[in-house]
């Protein structure tokens, strides 16, 4: 092997770089579980609301830490920003697919049009989204333009007044489509930044959001969120505009004082507290309602005795600055406004609020994003918590400049916003007070009124403000006003009970696949066994450390798809001594045979490994959420698996034999296995036909007859896992709830106490009052065989505390995406087929390889999908066809095609050297050549997918369940039907396969 310094030297280099990776996921969690640790001994179990109050107390410790030192300049926070991510399904949290109305916006854009044809249009275009993928404006023009003479610009859809300066009346509707285009991604744009600007505020880590191409929906990702309810709220609650009085910042300073006494007795321990009292007795009587806020801001300047304020004072030790005279409360760091945000909500907190601020509505001004500092603010709100003035007056906005040069944004208002307009800047001009302008709970501007009352509706926002965020409010002030519904059309949440739970499955999982590799390698090959379990140990790290390093998310599917890189990654090192020994056997020098081995197998290797990599590829670019972890750790998986196994165990053996030292690629029990196979695998090839045309003629049969288990990926709904605190009985919950829904079913999952509840009741109708209804209904049904103590609150998935009871994890997919994401898998595997026959195509030069191949896979296919059909009702697990089958099923594929890769390899490389052979001669001879590969390979894939399957969490048992069916049937395919296949249609032809220079004359040997 040439340049072994080169390839030492990166080795090391990338070893310590992904050690150094990790250590931030090391320190990270380290560090987290001290946090948890001290909350749980500052706050006892038997307080109310125990699980929100220990939030709070990790939350002050880890910022009351988080620029320490911890190791080599390493902070917790730097850690907690480079550590290897975690996953909804770890982590718990939830993950949600919001649809934007595009029906709604357009309906805006008409001025609520009343027009004929434009509500044909619509109601076409909902028609047709059921069954097509297009986007809903294309749909709309689609049908739109099949009404004879109608006209997009006409003044009673798109030429009003709203638009005239974008719209006439002459334009055709090819000049309008773009406008209307433009509009409606600005809608959307505008949408997913009030998102985002939402998101910011849930105090969560790591979250994501993205676009999801041009067709209004917009992903969200929360690990780690545990008050889903609220979320779910906020994520769906339209943007918009609004005009409210607002509390003096001197008027709250008895409140705020009050609270943070409340919150010292409710925070601190008995003990503790009365030390505080004796030693404080003083204070106490400084820190009186009657004083100044700004006095008691006098220790929590002075930065020396910041901590111990924090200690003595939760609510007050936080704030930065007092507001004084304005409307401001008081100044607070970004990073405290989720725990502050807590403490206002505490009801025992609220409770303080005297009779005139019982309303009151706390909300949080700009950030600069400069100085981290923001300003909390007291709207005064009332019982039904409705503002003074609503956005939805406003008729246009634009980026403007101020007097001074400064960025603005002026909005000009309808006759009733006018109105009431004057009325509000009235009072505020009286009474010297100010009006808060807020956007979607943010506080941008809070003026008094120097000049009097405003009249004529028109007005300006001012605020320190860029040019694009002057930009970006003004869309955002356009877009508010429509009733443009975010819609969530697709959403999973996970308990973080549950999540735990799937850490500790994944790593046992793990641990035992792991280890019954590393013996397994080392009992059949001795010393190069024990050099391939180094370089297994070395690609494990490898991996751990580039999805640390490319700041990928770690799912269950991704653990997964890591133990099954340790089951298939001894393949490439099993050929490579496969080779070695057959080199050995024909009497070759041990350094030449292993030149050669490696040299020969390399070729194997590569086809096997690009297969598999493209099926992964297929899988990366349409599989959604955990489906794409899998994928990535898959691929990763690939690449250095093939590092590892060519150039690191190539290292540590030719560094053992290069003084002359023997290397035995075997042991005393192994050594002679599988020398003397002589399987007459085309005689038997019609058996083997028999055999599969049965088991494809009883899977079609059970498919057309019985059909399959599809999940609500595929056909929509909604589906829950509830846990109960003793056994139930599956049949009798069903009985329940189908009385109250209609249609649903229940499934044991995993214990006898844990069941797959799934219903399609109100599965077209949106909205968070559905949820709540359907959720409501489901904890009534079950309230008999729950703990009396339970109450609906706790049972919610998104109670925010660790239950052991109750929901443990929800999904709800709509028809409409469920449709989509059905298409989507359907393409998925006919992509990947179609790719690999080409590519087998490309690599072998000669069709009949790749029917082969690809019949070898559709026969592995439809086995698999028999199984499931019959077997639906009678397995112990769920065997639901989801997103998670069809990644096993792609899996199967890359499987599958791998090992026909290598056979085919073997029997190309036996045409070129045996000539004059047979035809049937020459690939029987191929195939028993591979035998020992194939079982050694086959068993550890199996044996570590039968770990996962056993030990790797229920979620994923169906999905293990597949693979599993998929290693033995594909590991057949190859054998008996690939192969047979390719010479059934070749072997009567005169075409040269390969390099074979003479035609096969003889008949294969009948048994």
């Amino acid at each position: 092997m040439q340049n072994k310094g080169i390839i030492k030297l990166f080795a090391i280099l990338f070893g310590l770089v992904s050690i150094y990776q990790l250590s931030f996921t090391f320190i990270a969690n380290s560090v987290e579980d001290d946090a948890e640790a001290f909350a749980a001994q500052r706050i006892s179990s038997d307080v109310e609301d125990y699980h929100a109050l220990r939030e709070i107390e990790q939350t002050r410790y880890l910022d009351s830490i988080g620029n320490n030192e911890i190791f080599a300049g390493i902070t917790y926070n730097t850690a907690k920003d480079k550590e290897l991510n975690k996953g909804l399904d770890l982590k718990g949290g939830i993950n949600v697919i919001l649809q934007i109305s595009v029906k709604d916006i357009l309906r805006e854009l008409a001025n609520n049009s009343k027009d004929p044809a434009f509500s044909k249009a619509l109601a076409r275009a909902d028609e047709l989204q059921k069954t097509s993928q297009d986007d809903y404006v294309d749909l709309f023009f689609e049908a739109f333009e099949e009404i004879p003479d109608a006209r997009l610009a006409s003044p009673d859809i798109f030429a009003n007044k709203n638009l005239s300066d974008d719209i006439t009346y002459d334009m055709t509707n090819a000049q309008v489509k773009p406008i209307v285009r433009k509009r409606i991604d600005e809608s959307i744009t505008s949408a997913f930044e009030v998102l985002r600007k939402r998101i910011d505020k849930f105090g969560v880590t790591q979250p994501n959001i993205q676009r999801l191409g041009n067709s209004g929906r917009i992903l969200v990702e929360l690990p780690g969120a545990k008050d889903i309810e609220r979320v779910k709220g906020l994520l769906q609650s339209t943007a918009q505009l609004e005009f409210w009085h607002v509390f003096k910042g001197q008027e709250l300073a008895p409140f705020i004082s009050q609270a943070d006494s409340r919150l010292r007795e409710i925070l601190k321990p008995t003990e503790e507290i009365e030390k505080v009292t004796d030693s404080t007795a003083t204070d106490s009587t400084k820190v009186s309602e009657e004083e100044d806020i700004e006095d008691l801001l006098a220790n929590a300047e002075d930065e020396e005795q910041g901590d111990d304020i924090t200690k003595t004072n939760p609510l007050i030790g936080l704030i930065k600055a007092g507001g004084g005279q304005g409307p401001v409360i008081a100044t607070f760091s970004v990073k405290d406004t989720a725990q502050v945000g807590k403490y206002l909500r505490m009801s025992q907190v609220r409770s303080l609020l005297p009779a005139e601020q019982r309303y009151a509505k706390f909300v949080w001004g700009k950030s600069s994003g400069e100085d981290e500092l923001i300003d909390l603010y007291a709207l005064k709100a009332n019982k039904t918590n409705q503002p003074d003035l609503s956005g939805g007056v406003i008729t246009n906005a634009t980026q403007t400049y101020d007097q001074y040069g400064g960025v603005a944004v002026s909005m000009e208002m309808n006759g009733k916003g006018a109105k009431s307009w004057e009325q509000m800047t009235t009072v505020a001009f009286n009474n010297r007070s100010q009006i808060a302008i807020v956007l979607d709970d943010i506080v941008y501007s809070a003026p008094g009124l120097s000049t009097g009352a405003i009249s004529g509706g028109r007005s300006e926002i001012t605020g320190d403000f860029s040019v694009s965020e002057g930009q970006d409010l003004a869309n955002v002030l356009r877009a508010g006003k429509l009733p443009a519904s975010a819609d969530i059309v697709q959403s999973e949440v996970v308990g973080p009970s549950l999540g735990q739970e799937a850490i500790d499955s994944g790593i046992l999982s793990f641990a035992i696949a792991l280890g019954f590799v590393l013996i397994w390698m080392f009992f059949y090959y001795g010393k190069a066994g024990l050099f391939a379990d180094i370089a297994l140990a070395v690609n494990i790290l490898f991996i751990f450390g580039i999805l640390a390093g490319l700041g990928a998310v770690l799912t269950l599917p991704g653990i997964a798809g890591i133990v099954l890189t340790i089951g298939m990654s001894v393949d490439a090192n099993v050929l490579i001594f496969e080779r070695i020994r057959e080199e050995l056997a024909k009497g070759k020098a041990q350094i030449d045979a292993i030149k050669d081995g490696f040299s020969n197998a390399l070729s194997s290797i590569l086809d096997a490994n690009i297969t598999t990599g493209l099926t992964g590829i297929i899988l990366l670019i349409f599989g959604t959420g955990p489906i794409k972890g899998f994928a990535t750790t898959l691929l990763i998986g690939i690449c250095t698996s093939l590092f590892t196994a060519i150039f690191i165990t190539r290292l540590f053996i030719d560094k053992y034999g290069k003084n002359g030292k023997s290397l035995e690629f075997s042991t005393a029990a192994t050594k002679n296995l599988f020398q003397n196979v002589a399987i007459k695998f085309i005689a038997k090839r019609k058996i083997a036909y028999i055999i599969s045309a049965v088991a494809i003629v009883i899977s079609l049969g059970s498919l057309f007859v019985n059909g399959l288990n599809q999940g609500v990926d595929f056909v929509g709904g909604r589906t829950y896992t509830v846990r109960f605190d003793k056994s139930v009985n599956a049949t009798d919950i069903e009985k329940k709830l189908v009385e109250t829904f209609g249609s649903a079913e229940a499934k044991t999952f995993g214990a006898d106490n844990q069941l797959k509840i799934t219903t399609k009741y109100k599965v077209e109708e949106e909205g968070t009052e559905v949820d709540n209804e359907i959720s409501r209904k489901l904890f009534e049904t079950l309230k008999q065989d729950l703990p009396k103590t339970l109450t609906y609150e706790d049972f919610n998935v998104g109670s925010g505390g660790d239950s052991e009871v109750g929901v443990m994890s929800s999904m709800k997919v709509g028809p409409t995406i469920a449709d989509d994401i059905k298409k989507a898998s359907i393409w998925a595997v006919l992509g990947s087929l179609i790719v690999v026959f080409l590519y087998i195509l490309f690599r072998f030069r000669r069709w009949q390889f790749s029917l082969g191949a690809v019949i070898a896979v559709f026969h592995d296919v439809l086995i698999i999908l028999g199984i499931f059909s019959i077997f639906r009702n009678y397995m112990p697990f769920s065997m639901e066809i989801d997103q998670a089958f069809i990644a096993a099923i792609l899996t199967v594929v890359g499987y599958s095609l791998n090992d026909t890769v290598v056979v085919f390899d073997r029997i190309r490389e036996y045409f070129n050297e045996h000539k004059t052979w047979a035809f049937s001669k020459t690939i029987d001879a191929a195939l028993n050549s591979t035998v020992s590969r194939t079982v050694n390979t086959s068993l550890t894939t199996l044996i570590v997918l039968l770990a996962i399957f056993i030990f790797g969490g229920e979620s994923i048992r169906g999905f293990m369940f597949a693979l599993i069916i998929g290693v033995i049937v594909g590991t057949y395919s190859s054998l008996f039907i690939a192969t047979p296949i390719m010479y059934d249609t070749a072997k009567n032809k005169s075409e040269d396969l390969l390099a074979k220079k003479e035609e096969e004359t003889e008949e294969e040997e009948v048994i």
